[in-house]
């Protein structure tokens, strides 16, 4: 059984896309950037937009019965590179003790220039959660 769970994205309508998708006992999480009310927050600040993208992702999570717990794998896009400890210290907090795969990549540019990071989630919840 499928279950999508919509954000506050203003992209989402547009691209077609879903915060997270969940299906039997995985989650999926879209790429998230620190857009809140379809604003972008801590501008300049790639540890407080990876934050305010990781609480987005957690709250994805938690409405798809999962918690950070249950991430398997994440996948962090940054434009500079030079940030990676920066965006690697706020992961830290959130699954320092969970220790999902994980990627950081540089690339060249988000969707909105003011972006700085975009996380993607994975999550498998044990059976019959």
């Amino acid at each position: 059984m499928r279950r999508n769970i919509g954000g506050s994205s203003p992209w989402e309508s547009v691209v077609g896309y879903s915060r997270a998708v969940r299906v039997g006992n995985v989650v999926h999480v879209a790429g998230t950037t620190a857009t809140v009310d379809g604003e972008v927050v801590a501008v300049g600040d790639a540890y407080g937009q990876t934050r305010a993208a990781l609480e987005i992702i957690t709250g994805a999570l938690r409405e798809a019965g999962a918690g950070p717990e249950h991430v398997v794998r994440t996948r962090m896009y940054v434009t500079d590179i030079g940030q990676w400890e920066a965006v690697g210290r706020a992961h830290g907090e959130v699954f320092g003790s969970v220790r999902p795969a994980a990627s950081l990549v540089q690339v060249a540019a988000l969707i909105d220039p003011r972006h700085l990071v975009e996380i993607e989630a994975e999550a498998i919840l044990p059976e019959g959660a």
